[in-house]
């Protein structure tokens, strides 16, 4: 994403104008023109090739992209109709959150994935639109530990001894309800982890590493501890142990109850850069893919018990 945008929708200078209509297969599409008041930028989103589930699905994502063009400005253009897209955009949010509640049923959702991936931006939006509480268990640590930062408890005793403490926080964290919980980018190594964060739900942030370095490469690398190399350029060097740390992780994070790919959002949604996968967008594709374990699980209940 380039870097990690925060939570809220901005509303900018943007007019569009979209053709509402079905492709030959009969599925629901919509083509979105938007361009700035200069017209200096011009972008098609076509969505003919999703496979939209239902109706209100595919409304749900065509208010989602239209709200992309309401980020960057410094007021409101209201009179362009970007304003109800992006009230819009929230409310149908807010909408899906009440409808996986009930399968959460107080359940709580750990969030995983590589430093970087938006896990605290993502999981503050969710627990939001659910009415649960946030946690970052490595805030959680240093709190355990009198407000020692991450970087230091490695410097000063070891990863081992933060993996110690992090594991306790995981325990304690999950016999709490109605919570998201953003876990470190390590926290999946440990098998004893998996089962305090089965208690709940477990959803991997899965961003290329490409991106997850320019993200670190412009914030610097002095909060990643296990991103520490001598001098060099930002970038390189934060690519180098990304993809060192991937390579260990990679099967870890699989077993994940479900993943995001942000690359397959980017793709679906026919936009042109990581960055412009809103997380507000990824907390809806987190909710979906919650409700997609819901249908499963209903499925196989039908299976089991016909």
């Amino acid at each position: 994403m380039g870097s990690v945008r925060g939570p809220a929708l901005h509303f900018a200078a943007w007019t569009g104008s979209e053709k509402i209509g079905k492709n030959s297969n009969g599925l629901m599409t919509v083509s979105h023109r938007r361009k700035k008041e200069n017209n200096s930028v011009l972008r098609m989103i076509d969505l003919s090739d999703l496979q939209w589930r239902n109706e209100s699905t595919w409304q749900m994502r065509r208010d989602l992209v239209i709200s992309y063009s309401c980020r960057n400005a410094k007021a409101p253009a209201l009179e362009s109709g970007n304003f109800n897209a992006c009230f819009c955009g929230n409310w149908l949010l807010k909408k899906k959150a009440e409808e996986v509640a009930a399968f959460l049923n107080g359940r709580c959702i750990f969030l995983v994935g590589m430093m970087g991936c938006g896990k605290s931006t993502v999981g503050k939006i969710l627990s939001e639109v659910l009415g649960y509480s946030f946690v970052d268990s490595d805030r959680y640590v240093e709190q355990s530990l009198g407000g020692t930062p991450v970087a230091q408890i490695f410097e000063q005793c070891g990863e081992n001894f933060f993996r110690e403490y992090e594991s306790e926080a995981l325990r304690k964290l999950s016999t709490i309800p109605q919570q998201v919980v953003a876990t470190g980018g390590g926290a999946v190594v440990r098998s004893i982890n998996w089962k305090y964060m089965r208690q709940g739900i477990t959803v991997f942030l899965d961003v290329p590493l490409d991106a997850l370095a320019r993200r670190i490469a412009a914030v610097g690398t002095d909060s990643r501890p296990l991103l520490s190399f001598e001098p060099g350029d930002p970038y390189t060097m934060a690519f180098r142990g990304l993809f060192i740390l991937s390579k260990k992780r990679a099967e870890a994070y699989a077993n994940a109850d479900a993943t995001v790919s942000l690359q397959h959002m980017m793709a679906n949604l026919g936009l042109e850069d990581i960055s412009d996968v809103t997380p507000t967008a990824i907390a809806m594709e987190v909710l979906e893919q919650i409700e997609n374990l819901q249908e499963r699980s209903n499925g196989m209940s039908a299976r089991m018990f016909p």
